[in-house]
């Protein structure tokens, strides 16, 4: 079991620069939603995204402290349009 802010912190340590929203889908610690916004996604395909956000929760995955990830990946400038 995992909380929110561990997280973030372990996505964070891998994309300084991110903005992270992370929901707890179940109450459970296992099951989450992840928003992440990053420079470092600009001219990365949403897989190539995804992996590196992956590469960040690799232990907890692995582990399965993290069960299930439902993730959204954004450069800032596709996120200001979404918002």
């Amino acid at each position: 079991m995992m909380s929110p802010q561990q997280v973030e912190g372990m996505i964070k340590a891998q994309l300084p620069d991110a903005q992270v929203q992370v929901q707890d889908l179940t109450g459970g610690g296992d099951h989450y939603q992840v928003t992440v916004v990053s420079s470092q996604f600009a001219n990365k395909g949403l897989v190539q995204q995804h992996q590196l956000v992956y590469g960040a929760l690799k232990q907890a995955m692995s582990s399965e402290a993290i069960h299930a990830l439902a993730l959204k990946t954004y450069t800032p400038e596709a996120w200001q349009t979404v918002n």
